[in-house]
């Protein structure tokens, strides 16, 4: 089942700790919100499942319409219900990065700058440093745990959020963890430059193409978005036509080759399909696809996703309200 107790804490980080080599390691994060309740966020930096190495992606200046649906800043721990258009992470759904370009790292080595707790601790001891820097830590809640002291950072009572991973895709004894639209991450804003980072993990086991409804695994599928060559790719979008033009995505086939259209389709945030229209697109070309069938490209920011006739996520973008509100604009991605 899902997880239980899935949610986003907004914080300030005021401490951390690296556990180096064990069992299971962590990356610690001591954070308190604005009440004065402490947390501590328990970080994966490597895997019980082989293979060991986590993946990672550190994006320094993270644009998605998610941001704008973030509790307060300091505002501490917010439950949050798993599903689309709500501020809830999707690796897969979200079109918030793209999975090809994750990369590997080992958990803890010596030297600088060569492991996933040295690029952790880039981001977190810069966020301490800042008084106005605001952390958003998503994943599954535990605690508060009365009259203990966190294992820690020994403040009462213990209290805090780990699984801050990808939480579908699980085999094994982790099968039961999966669930859509609960996965886990890392967010930082620096408000002075108005900029978001954010930190993906995911465990190199996990399938990058589930079931919609439940998160699990879908055998069939290829392990992650862009390990194989795609055809198409959306290249852009019409979201706030002038006039009565109509919204429109634009979809280029960047094969050798014809693609047959029947069967892909396009899916906005609210998970509406739009068809492509039968034909055969030659490569190179292009199509422009109006909107219709109840597919909607909200103006206050959003996602396009492309799936194939098998059913199977291909390509996603996502835009910005910022971008969204600037009329008769063609975005490009």
């Amino acid at each position: 089942m899902p997880l239980k107790g899935y949610g986003v804490l907004a914080a300030r980080a005021v401490d951390r700790r690296r556990e180096g080599s064990r069992d299971t390691p962590h990356y610690q994060i001591h954070l308190t919100d604005n009440a004065g309740t402490h947390y501590r966020a328990a970080v994966n930096v490597e895997s019980q499942q082989a293979p060991s190495e986590l993946l990672y992606l550190a994006d320094d200046d993270f644009r998605h319409p998610v941001t704008e649906l973030l509790p307060p800043a300091g505002s501490g721990w917010t439950a949050l219900v798993s599903q689309a258009g709500k501020a809830s992470l999707d690796f897969i759904r979200g079109n918030l990065f793209d999975p090809a370009a994750m990369r590997m790292l080992p958990p803890d080595v010596e030297g600088a700058d060569n492991d996933l707790a040295d690029l952790l601790d880039h981001y977190v001891q810069r966020a301490i440093a800042d008084p106005t820097a605001a952390v958003y830590v998503f994943g599954q809640r535990f605690g508060p745990e009365k009259n203990i002291p966190d294992k820690v950072f020994g403040f009462r009572p213990g209290n805090g959020v780990h699984d801050i991973h990808m939480n579908q895709g699980n085999s094994g004894r982790f099968h039961s963890d999966n669930g859509v639209w609960q996965d886990g991450a890392l967010f930082v804003h620096l408000p002075a430059e108005n900029r978001w980072i954010a930190i993906f993990l995911a465990f190199q086991s996990q399938a990058w193409h589930t079931a919609d409804q439940t998160g699990h695994p879908l055998d069939t599928a290829p392990l992650r978005s862009g390990d194989r060559d795609e055809p198409l790719r959306i290249m852009a979008a019409l979201v706030h036509p002038s006039g009565p033009a109509p919204e429109a995505v634009t979809v280029l086939n960047v094969s050798p080759t014809p693609v047959d259209l029947q069967g892909w389709r396009l899916t906005d945030l609210n998970q509406h399909t739009l068809p492509l229209p039968a034909g055969t697109l030659q490569p190179g070309g292009t199509l422009t696809v109006p909107g219709g069938n109840g597919f909607h490209l909200d103006n206050q920011g959003g996602t396009i996703t492309l799936v194939n006739p098998d059913g199977i996520k291909v390509h996603g973008v996502a835009y910005t309200a910022r971008e969204g509100a600037r009329e008769g604009r063609t975005i490009t991605f």
